[in-house]
């Protein structure tokens, strides 16, 4: 990233035309193009994401980004805007500020070319976190056989796995959501027949996983900060992440991976070293962690706070 001083936007940190050009050149057509507290700006193939707090960080940071279009070389298409509430009640799908109205809310965005359908229309979020991306680069790394992907949502995770080989089972409580992820595994040419695919509170299907003797040699624990499962049940991260922790334990292979990971601002990576150790001790497991590298275009202690496990 790049300081500006802009009197628009003076403490908005910019994507380095040269990050830019780098991820053309690898495929990657989402990323974050600029952050600053509040509000950042993201490219999603060839349109452009400004989430926001205030009308007036809205207003500074479109009237930058005209300044700063050429450097990028880059013409959005549409232009939306997506609105940062306090509370989760008052979230709403992004809006329109420029462009043809009449274009398809639906649009294609690229990865180290693994390609992602996304939906302007589809609500608060639109199918992609971009600061997943290193994570999903980490997870096809090594061999893969089987990969359990809870809280999937559009199933980003399980799709670059499938690529690497794996037989993938993908879970989240939203059927709507894993309808889209069957679309992002038809996307890239995989049959998501070959794949399993279930709408079920995860809270409830690892220990009925663990109960068929199932063994996954990577699972991914991505849940949202704050969720109502099966019968209103409650999930707060800060809570629960460790009993999920250890739930997932029970069904992860020898030798296999985890990827802890949360969007809770009250946890940092130091928080899920603690969890992940004590819920080790107690299943009598031994694992060393992994944290994921920075991200370009996420100033530190922005994004998810993540951490793998790797048992032994």
């Amino acid at each position: 990233m790049q300081s500006s001083a802009s009197s628009f936007a003076p403490h908005a940190q910019w994507l380095s035309p040269s990050d830019w050009r780098a991820f053309e050149a690898s495929g990657t057509s989402a990323h974050r193009v600029c952050s600053l507290p509040g509000a950042w700006i993201e490219r999603l193939g060839s349109d452009l994401l400004i989430n926001h707090q205030t009308p007036t960080l809205l207003a500074n940071l479109f009237q930058e980004w005209k300044q700063r279009s050429t450097d990028y070389a880059f013409a959005p298409q549409r232009i939306f805007s997506r609105d940062l509430p306090l509370q989760n009640a008052d979230r709403s799908a992004p809006v329109l500020l420029e462009g043809d109205l009449s274009l398809p809310v639906e649009t294609v965005v690229s990865e180290s070319r693994v390609r992602f359908g996304l939906d302007f229309s589809a609500g608060y979020s639109v199918g992609l976190f971009l600061d997943q991306r290193t994570n999903r680069s980490l997870l096809k790394r090594k061999p893969l056989k089987r990969v359990l992907n809870t809280f999937a949502y559009t199933c980003s995770f399980s799709v670059v796995a499938a690529l690497a080989g794996a037989e993938t089972l993908s879970a989240d409580l939203s059927q709507k959501s894993l309808d889209r992820g069957r679309l992002n595994f038809t996307l890239n040419a995989l049959d998501p027949g070959a794949h399993r695919f279930v709408a079920d509170d995860v809270q409830d299907l690892l220990p009925r996983l663990a109960r068929r003797k199932e063994q996954f040699d990577a699972v991914i624990l991505d849940p949202p900060t704050f969720s109502r499962g099966n019968k209103g049940r409650r999930f707060r991260a800060e809570d629960d992440l460790q009993s999920l922790l250890s739930a997932a334990l029970e069904v992860t292979a020898p030798a296999g991976r985890l990827l802890l990971s949360t969007n809770c601002t009250k946890l940092r990576v130091t928080d899920l070293e603690n969890i992940a150790r004590f819920s080790l001790k107690n299943a009598r497991m031994q694992g060393t962690f992994q944290h994921s590298p920075a991200l370009v275009d996420f100033p530190l202690k922005t994004g998810a706070s993540t951490l793998w496990i790797q048992l032994r």
